[in-house]
């Protein structure tokens, strides 16, 4: 028998920044969603797009690499496990959530260089005005 394994692949965009958290023993966790697109067509032949939403717990070093590189919007992928808790809500009501901890990320590296070109784009833009407004001040 084959076997079972708690594992999940995903490919989708950021759909915040991440939140980084530092405890005290120097342990660092990074949260942030992930909205995966999904086509199909109805049973009236109609294309559908669903985006399904996931909730994503970084840990450690990932999170050195989700700080620097990962915006809303970056498109990456991630592997994962499927982390299931429980907890009581302000009214006392049993609530459930589910979370894929990240073991593996993977980023578009296409992406990265189109953001590090856009940033430098930016900068340049910036000292031009800046250089513009020096010389109609003088």
């Amino acid at each position: 028998m084959e076997k079972v394994r708690n594992s999940v692949r995903l490919t989708g965009f950021a759909g915040t920044d991440p939140v980084i958290i530092n405890f005290a023993n120097e342990k660092r966790m990074a949260r942030l969603s992930i909205a995966v697109n999904e086509v199909y067509k109805n049973s009236q032949g109609v294309s559908v797009n669903q985006t399904q939403w996931f909730s994503l717990i970084f840990w450690n070093k990932r999170v050195e690499l989700v700080e620097k590189a990962v915006r809303k919007g970056t498109r990456f992928s991630i592997e994962g496990k499927l982390n299931m808790q429980s907890y009581k809500d302000k009214a006392g009501d049993l609530r459930y959530s589910t979370e894929v901890v990240v073991s593996a990320i993977e980023l578009d590296v296409l992406e990265i260089k189109r953001k590090k070109e856009d940033k430098m784009e930016e900068e340049k833009e910036r000292e031009s005005k800046v250089e513009i407004e020096k010389k109609v001040e003088a």
